[in-house]
């Protein structure tokens, strides 16, 4: 079974979540894989995370650059369409793995479906209350396979009138890599990206780009709360979305000072050391949402863009004034906040998963003509 299975990665966040999927296909015998590098991946203000995957050993890769600072999303997205259209056009793969909510999924899953050509989706099926929903929706409804971390993101894609068949729970990818026994032990971490603290917090803060108006504001008050709280903190950089540049400019505030460490990106694995070690992770970032309560780590979460995600125990939900911040930040200091693992999101069998559904023949019989299955009806 000679098939290739091209893999879409435009940020540092959906490396993470592919990577061992990609190293299944490397390791099975009539399967190869392909590698199309876009999105912050090539933008310097985010540290070229593209050289992360070039030092995970994956040679089989192009890199296009689809955008550049502060460009429009739906010119990103147009200009993704067409350098990815150009790109199976020469190299035809048999199915094209996206991830998640980003405009550069968006346009794998269009070009795929206009090219007959498999599209299996990771991590549809959720909610989060913003944009991200409505792309996330969109790349299910242009999808044929989706590979979801739990039985309720199924349940959503079947009321999206999704065939069962088509739907596989396979938990969330990136979890295989945090339960490996390969990652870089604290002191390694600590020693590569010069941080001196023994305790810290992680902060990622990004855009939520239908308050755009407001994010300036936002980013005013969480620097205020970090410096008045008179911890240490690991800043990372928020994504490129509407907005960036209003947080970047009141992180200027801290990136001189003693108790903060700023960074554009930091390497995968080297990031989920981190939150393992980390007092709390503060803002609003997924990982905050989904990674944090796997290692049982607390999150402060700010504001409306993760509002309908499922929350766990050692998630403190908090609004976007300086005292809500201080204040949560107290509760973690305090130990108020349970410290709790959690299995939500899967338990770390999402590459073997991947390797049965890739060796599975149904899988290669879906056909790329979709029909809507509409609720209690059944489907073939």
């Amino acid at each position: 079974m000679d098939k290739k299975i091209l893999f879409l990665s435009g940020t540092r966040a959906d490396f993470g979540k592919i990577k061992a999927l990609v190293q299944t296909v490397i390791d099975l015998e009539g399967f190869d894989y392909q590698i199309f590098i876009t999105g912050m991946h090539l933008l310097a203000r985010y540290g070229n995370t593209h050289l992360e995957i070039s030092k995970s050993g994956f040679t089989n890769t192009h890199k296009f650059i689809n955008q550049y600072i502060d460009e429009p999303m739906e010119m990103i997205l147009a200009n993704t369409i067409q350098g990815l259209s150009r790109y199976v056009q020469e190299n035809r793969p048999d199915m094209i793995v996206v991830h998640g909510d980003r405009v550069e999924a968006l346009a794998g899953a269009i070009v795929g479906s206009l090219n007959n050509i498999l599209v299996a989706h990771i991590e549809g099926g959720e909610r989060s209350g913003t944009i991200d929903e409505l792309i996330r929706h969109s790349v299910t409804k242009l999808s044929h396979l989706h590979l979801v971390a739990n039985e309720e993101a199924k349940n959503r894609i079947l009321q999206l009138g999704e065939s069962s068949e088509t739907i596989k729970i396979i938990g969330s990818p990136d979890i295989d890599v945090m339960k490996s026994e390969n990652l870089p032990s604290l002191e390694e971490v600590k020693s590569y990206y010069e941080i001196p603290f023994d305790t810290f917090h992680i902060v990622m803060f990004h855009p939520i780009t239908t308050e755009v108006e407001n994010i300036s504001q936002y980013a005013k008050n969480l620097v205020e709360a970090l410096i008045e709280s008179e911890e240490n903190f690991v800043v990372i950089y928020p994504n490129n979305d509407h907005g960036t540049n209003e947080i970047l400019n009141e992180y200027k505030k801290i990136e001189n000072m003693e108790r903060f460490k700023l960074y554009p990106s930091i390497r995968f694995e080297a990031f989920l050391t981190l939150i393992e070690h980390a007092k709390s992770i503060i803002g609003n970032s997924s990982a905050g949402i989904r990674e944090a309560p796997i290692y049982g780590v607390p999150s402060i979460n700010i504001g409306t863009r993760q509002n309908l995600r499922f929350k766990s125990e050692t998630i403190i939900d908090c609004g976007y004034d300086k005292k809500a911040v201080l204040e949560s930040i107290e509760k973690v200091k305090q130990k108020e906040v349970k410290q709790k693992k959690s299995e939500y999101f899967g338990s770390g069998n999402s590459a073997e998963s991947f390797k049965k559904l890739l060796l599975d023949e149904k899988t290669w019989q879906v056909s790329p003509q979709k029909v809507f299955v509409d609720l209690g009806v059944p489907h073939a």
